[in-house]
C-alpha cells in the first residue's frame, strides 16, 4: 500500500514536478554534451578572438589594452597625441602606444569583462598540452581548450534565455505556447552554433529578454497599477539600464532605445512624457563614461567602430579604412552611405529575415503578425517585436562590414537574430490558434501533431548529428598549434604583423598589428618611426587570396608582389628588414622574422600543415 501510495504521490503530486525537472536538465545536459562532442569547432569569427584576448588581459591586470592593433587605432591615437600639432606628436616617445600597452578602441566593454570574470574561475589552459587525450586525436590537435570553456560559458546564458522565454510565454500566453517556444529554442541548430562561436550574441539575448520582460510589466503596471505611484517610473530606469548595458555589449544594440522610446510614447500613460525622459537619461548615463573615454583616448566617441558606416562602402571597400594609416577621409559619406544602407536593407529582407532561426519559425511568425489578439498585453509586445526587428534592420545593414563576409551568419554583425526568442513565441501561438482549429477524435494525436511540428522545426539540429562529423578545427586560416609555435619564437615585447592579428593575440599571446594596405610606405612608417616590426606571419587568408584582384592590380608594393617574389624565389625585397624564412611553412603560410628564431630548437620548424595533417 505504502508502494502505491509513493506511485500515486508522484504521478499526480508535486513529486511528479521533481522528476520532470530532473528529466528536462539530464535531457539538456546530454544535448550540450553530444553537441559539443560531435560539432564544437575553434572559433573562427575575428571578433571571438579579439574578445578573448582582451578578457585575458583583463583577467591578468593589464587593463582594457589590446594585442590585435588596427592600423586605424594607431593613427588615432597619433593624432590624439598630437592634438593638431604635428610637433607635440614628434616629442612624445610613443603616440601609437605601440611601445607599452595598447588601448583598445574596436570593443564594447562588458561581454569582455564578462569573460575576464569567467577566466579568473574557470582552468584555463592558454598553452595548448599535446598530450591530452580529449584537446588532441591521434597526435593530432582538434581542440583549443579555452575555446571549449568559453562556449560553455556561453551555453549558459542558452539555459537562461531558455528560462526566460518560458516565463515571459507563460505569462502573455500559456503553458503549451511556453513549452513548445522553449523546445524550438532548444532545437535551434543555429542558436548552438551561437553558443560555441565565442561572440556576444548569447549575452546580448539575456539582455535583451531583460529589456522585454521589463517593458511587460511596465506596460502591466501602466494599464492597471498595483505597487505604487514609483514602481512605473522604476521600470522605465530599468529600461534604460538595460537598453544601455546591451550598447555596452555590442554598440549597435544601443540603437534599441528608439522602439523603447516610441513603446513609452504611446502606451506609457498620462506620464508617458516623464517616463521617455527618464528611460533616456539612464540610457545615456549608462554608455556616457565609455563614450567619454573613447572620447578621450581618441576623439571618437565608439573607437574604430564610429567607422562602421563608411567600411564596405565604394569609397572604403574591404577592410581598407581599418588597414590604412592615412586614410582620405576628406569625401563626400552621405551618398556611399545611403547606398549602403539601401542595398543591405533589400539583401536583408529577401535573404536574412528569412533564414532568421535556421528554420521555418520566421515564417510562422510573419504569418502570425496579422492575427489579432485581445490580450492588449500581447497586442503591445507584438508592436514592440517589430519595432524592435525595424530597428535592428537598420542598424545591421548600416554597421555591416567586411566581417559579414568573412564569417556569414555567425558575426557579431548579425543583429536580427536578438529578436528569435520573441520570433518562437510568436510562431508557437500560431500554431497553436491553428491546432485549436482541428479536431481529433484521440487525444494522443494532437501530441503527435505538437511533436511533428516541433520535429519539422527542428530538423536543422537532427541533421548536425547526423552524416560526417565536422572538423572541429577552423583551419584556413587559424591552426592554434602553429599561431603558438611562432609566437614561442617571439619575445613578449616584440611586435609582429599578420593578416590575422586577432589569432596571433589569443593563440599566440604576442602583439600583433594587422597588415597594412602594402608593403612599403605604410609598413615602414610602422617599422621605422613606431616601432620594429620583428616578425610577419601570413596565412592562407593571404597566401591563397585572388591574384589578379588582390595581388597583381595593387601593384609592386603590394603584399602580393612580396608573395610572388618569396614564392618565386625563396627571396625578399632588398629593402625589406625580415629577410629569414623556414621554407617548410611554404607554400600555405609564410613567416618572415630578422634572425633564424627557429634555430634555437630545429624541431619546432616543422610545417604547420605538415603537423595539422600527421
Amino acid at each position: 500500500m505504502a508502494v502505491q501510495e509513493l506511485i500515486h504521490k508522484l504521478e499526480v503530486g508535486p513529486g511528479f514536478k521533481y522528476i520532470r525537472r530532473a528529466l528536462i536538465v539530464l535531457a539538456l545536459v546530454g544535448l550540450a554534451v553530444g553537441y559539443n562532442w560531435r560539432n564544437f569547432r575553434n572559433f573562427s569569427a575575428p571578433e571571438a578572438m579579439d574578445a578573448a584576448q582582451l578578457a585575458r588581459n583583463i583577467s591578468e591586470g593589464k587593463g582594457f589594452t589590446t594585442y590585435c592593433i588596427r592600423p586605424a587605432s594607431i593613427r588615432l591615437l597619433k593624432e590624439r597625441a598630437a592634438g593638431g600639432n604635428e610637433a607635440a606628436a614628434s616629442a612624445d616617445s610613443d603616440p601609437a602606444r605601440l611601445k607599452g600597452r595598447h588601448p583598445d578602441l574596436a570593443n564594447a566593454p562588458l561581454y569582455p569583462l564578462a569573460l575576464a570574470g569567467a577566466m579568473k574561475v574557470l582552468p584555463m589552459h592558454y598553452k595548448h598540452d599535446s598530450t591530452k587525450p580529449f584537446w588532441n586525436s591521434d597526435g593530432r590537435f582538434v581542440r583549443y581548450q579555452p575555446d571549449f570553456l568559453i562556449g560553455l560559458f556561453n551555453q549558459l546564458f542558452l539555459v537562461m534565455t531558455a528560462i526566460l522565454i518560458f516565463l515571459l510565454a507563460r505569462r502573455m500566453f500559456d503553458k503549451p505556447v511556453a513549452w513548445l517556444a522553449t523546445a524550438l529554442w532548444i532545437g535551434c541548430e543555429q542558436i548552438w552554433r551561437f553558443s560555441v562561436s565565442g561572440l556576444s550574441t548569447m549575452l546580448l539575448f539575456v539582455i535583451f529578454l531583460g529589456l522585454v520582460w521589463t517593458v511587460v510589466v511596465l506596460d502591466e503596471e501602466v494599464r492597471a497599477p498595483k505597487r505604487g505611484p514609483a514602481f512605473v517610473p522604476l521600470l522605465a530606469a530599468l529600461a534604460g539600464l538595460v537598453t544601455g548595458l546591451g550598447g555596452l555589449t555590442r554598440y549597435s544594440v544601443a540603437s534599441l532605445i528608439v522602439p523603447v522610446l516610441i513603446f513609452l510614447a504611446i502606451f506609457g500613460g498620462s506620464r508617458r512624457v516623464w517616463l521617455c525622459v527618464l528611460t533616456f537619461t539612464v540610457w545615456a548615463v549608462t554608455l556616457a563614461p565609455w563614450i567619454y573615454r573613447n572620447q578621450s583616448l581618441c576623439g571618437l566617441p565608439f573607437g574604430t567602430a564610429t567607422y562602421a558606416p563608411l567600411e564596405t562602402t565604394f569609397i572604403f571597400p574591404q577592410f581598407k579604412l581599418l588597414r590604412s594609416l592615412e586614410p582620405n577621409l576628406n569625401v563626400p559619406f552621405l551618398v556611399p552611405v545611403i547606398n549602403k544602407l539601401v542595398n543591405n536593407t533589400r539583401n536583408i529582407l529577401l535573404n536574412d529575415l528569412l533564414r532568421l532561426g535556421g528554420g521555418w519559425a520566421a515564417a510562422f511568425f510573419l504569418v502570425g503578425l496579422m492575427l489579432t489578439f485581445r490580450h492588449p498585453g500581447i497586442r503591445r509586445l507584438r508592436y514592440l517585436t517589430v519595432g524592435c526587428l525595424g530597428t535592428l534592420v537598420l542598424a545591421q545593414a548600416l554597421n555591416r562590414t567586411e566581417l559579414s563576409e568573412s564569417t556569414a551568419e555567425l558575426n557579431s554583425e548579425n543583429l536580427i537574430v536578438l529578436v528569435l526568442p520573441l520570433v518562437l513565441i510568436y510562431a508557437s501561438s500560431l500554431f497553436f490558434t491553428l491546432l485549436d482549429q482541428i479536431t481529433f477524435a484521440l487525444a494522443g494525436l494532437r501530441y503527435a501533431a505538437i511533436g511533428l511540428f516541433s520535429l519539422i522545426m527542428c530538423l536543422p539540429m537532427v541533421f548536425s548529428f547526423l552524416g560526417p562529423r565536422p572538423n572541429p578545427v577552423s583551419y584556413p586560416p587559424y591552426y592554434p598549434p602553429a599561431i603558438q609555435q611562432i609566437s614561442g619564437w617571439m619575445k613578449e615585447n616584440e611586435l609582429m604583423m599578420s593578416d590575422i592579428p586577432w589569432g596571433v593575440a589569443w593563440y599566440g599571446d604576442r602583439q600583433c598589428v594587422w597588415i597594412t594596405l602594402n608593403a612599403q610606405s605604410d609598413f615602414f612608417a610602422i617599422n621605422d618611426f613606431m616601432k620594429p616590426v620583428r616578425a610577419l606571419y601570413l596565412t592562407p587568408a593571404t597566401m591563397d587570396a585572388r591574384y589578379l584582384s588582390e595581388w597583381f592590380r595593387p601593384g609592386e608594393r603590394s603584399w602580393g608582389a612580396l608573395i610572388m617574389q618569396v614564392l618565386n624565389s625563396h627571396t625578399t625585397p632588398t629593402r625589406f628588414p625580415l629577410r629569414k624564412m623556414p621554407e617548410t611553412f611554404l607554400p600555405e603560410q609564410l613567416f618572415l622574422t630578422d634572425w633564424d628564431r627557429w634555430k634555437i630548437n630545429p624541431a619546432d620548424a616543422a610545417s604547420p600543415d605538415a603537423k595539422r595533417d600527421k
